[in-house]
């Protein structure tokens, strides 16, 4: 007895990356490399999966990525509870802990991966999606925070994309937050009867989140209430003052938004967000703030951070509307041969090729010239190499131009001696 196998397709929401749609992505993201070298940043990586308390103690208990949103799930060996990190920055200060990063000095690091939330999948959200992470750790001051913005529109610049504009706010400090906090949670009292259902879960347990409402209906309630920037202390405003002094000075536009809380609970004093309108609803390419109390909050010793992440699917989305994609090329020298010998010998030579540094496809079987001469095309090559019944009787090889732009023109053929074909074509690269 037999069953259908039914087809395997992805997991909703978690997107195959296939090699035209990738070769983007490692453009990308060599551009990044790049740009963060400008500025000191260094690479780390940390786990994909990481103990649940992590992340509830880290970005707090009573948000949406914990309360609704991460994949957690028991480890059958320990009983423990793990999760599928749904954010960079709480398991970079736990590696910073754990391998007492700052002992000697403060740290700018970065990495870039997959991160995991349940959402409902739509044009920029996604169940398995990607973010690039930037933290300057053991580093307080203004200056800081204005420099991770300031090297942000420095990107955007490179990579030609206009309309980024920029939001900040503040989130003072504790004893601020608390006196707001006391004073929000007297005005939703007011409104209770109007309050959704996350609304009136949070009105006591995090009711600046309630401020973050994307419910039309109590969009009045929250303009009305009392904004954290009036209750900021002459420090907190004056870490403000320098941030966009700093701004100014570089000729950064901003709006402050007093609204913006973000949707993390470990942040302090400075918060912003890039936001675009080429993206439809999900606006925020890029965010982020200062966070000076998680390193200890999570078990180390006290220590300033500040950092942002980027969304790599919505960046590289806006990306591609201000450029046109270069073609996707497979090798720059593609050998072409006839009868088994002649595959012997291009396997040899090719060997040859790649010692110099060159990229080269041996054409794989034995289908006649004309269908190896259409793969060699599409594989994007500058250059084919032939070897034939009378180029093996002379121990030469056919060079093909594939390109215009070659020095050897485009269908233009030459043949070289076997021994110096890696010189010909390195001079011709």
């Amino acid at each position: 007895m037999t069953s259908e196998f039914k087809k395997l397709t992805a997991i909703r929401g978690m997107n195959d990356a296939l090699p035209d749609d990738s070769a983007a992505w490692e453009t990308l993201e060599g551009v990044l490399r790049d740009w963060l070298a400008q500025y000191g940043y260094l690479n780390m990586r940390v786990p994909v999966l990481e103990h649940t308390r992590l992340f509830t103690r880290g970005i707090g208990e009573v948000t949406d990525i914990v309360e609704k949103e991460m994949y957690s799930f028991t480890d059958s060996l320990n009983g423990e509870s793990l999760t599928l990190r749904p954010e960079f920055t709480a398991g970079m200060v736990r590696a910073t802990i754990e391998h007492n990063l700052l002992y000697d000095r403060p740290r700018r690091v970065y990495t870039m991966g997959p991160v995991f939330r349940h959402e409902r999948p739509q044009r920029g959200r996604y169940r398995q999606f990607h973010q690039l992470d930037v933290e300057a750790l053991g580093l307080s001051g203004p200056d800081v925070d204005a420099e991770l913005i300031l090297m942000t529109a420095r990107l955007w610049q490179r990579l030609g994309l206009d309309g980024m504009a920029l939001e900040i706010n503040s989130l003072g400090q504790s004893d601020e937050r608390q006196a707001h906090r006391a004073a929000l949670i007297a005005h939703l009292e007011k409104y209770r009867d109007i309050l959704d259902e996350d609304g009136l879960r949070r009105l006591y347990s995090n009711p600046l989140r309630v401020l973050d409402t994307k419910n039309p209906a109590l969009q009045d309630m929250a303009d009305a209430a009392p904004r954290l920037f009036d209750f900021l202390g002459a420090e907190s405003r004056t870490h403000f003052e320098g941030v966009c002094a700093r701004l100014t000075d570089a000729g950064v536009a901003y709006r402050v938004n007093p609204r913006m809380v973000r949707g993390l609970d470990y942040y302090n004093l400075t918060v912003f967000e890039w936001v675009t309108d080429k993206l439809g609803a999900q606006a925020t390419v890029c965010g982020g703030g200062r966070y000076d109390d998680l390193i200890a909050l999570l078990g180390g010793k006290p220590a300033p951070a500040v950092g942002f992440a980027i969304g790599m699917e919505r960046l590289l989305d806006l990306w591609s509307q201000s450029r046109t994609p270069a073609p996707v090329v497979e090798c720059q020298v593609y050998m072409i041969h006839q009868g088994d010998l002649a595959q012997r010998r291009a396997a040899r030579l090719a060997e040859g090729l790649r010692d110099h540094g060159l990229n080269v496809i041996v054409h794989a079987g034995a289908p006649g010239f004309k269908s190896q001469f259409r793969r060699a095309d599409a594989s994007g090559a500058s250059f084919a190499v032939i070897l034939g019944e009378d180029e093996m009787a002379a121990g030469e090889a056919s060079v093909k131009g594939l390109r215009a732009q070659q020095s050897v023109a485009n269908d233009t053929q030459m043949r070289v001696p076997f021994e110096k074909l890696a010189k010909f074509i390195m001079d011709k690269v």
